[in-house]
């Protein structure tokens, strides 16, 4: 019997995160196939249809599958940043969608990179982290 283990998030949680009058809201949801993340980010997509940017990464398939996306934002300032915090922490059948409404102030490149990595830690922060087994 083979076990195996995922580390992941139960359910689905959000919060909002604020720079220079931008408003960023990451929604974290428990996803086990790309199908899933897809129809997820088209759910958010569709709820925030007139926010500037609704960038997402998810790894899912007890990550096999990862993707991401910048959404419009320059390139690199967005989806891999988020990524990037999920991997760190370990997390797999994990999709995270971070909406922005601008503010009227450009944050920079580098000012994007930490919205946007903070959006999804404060996401994180407000979900129930997991410790998934899986007998086969």
């Amino acid at each position: 019997m083979k076990t195996e283990s995922c580390i992941t998030v139960s359910g689905q949680s959000s919060a909002e995160y604020t720079e220079k009058r931008s408003r960023f809201i990451a929604v974290i949801r428990h996803c086990e196939t790309e199908q899933e993340a897809v129809s997820f980010i088209n759910d958010i997509r569709a709820k925030h249809r007139d926010a500037r940017h609704n960038c997402y990464a998810y790894s899912v398939s007890s990550g096999a599958v990862k993707r991401f996306s910048d959404d419009g934002e320059p390139h690199g300032t967005a989806g891999k940043p988020m990524l990037d915090i999920i991997d760190g922490e370990g997390l797999c059948n994990v999709c995270a969608v971070v909406t922005r409404y601008f503010g009227g102030v450009l944050l920079g490149t580098g000012g994007l990179v930490r919205a946007y990595q903070g959006a999804v830690q404060a996401g994180l922060a407000s979900s129930t982290i997991i410790d998934k087994k899986e007998g086969i």
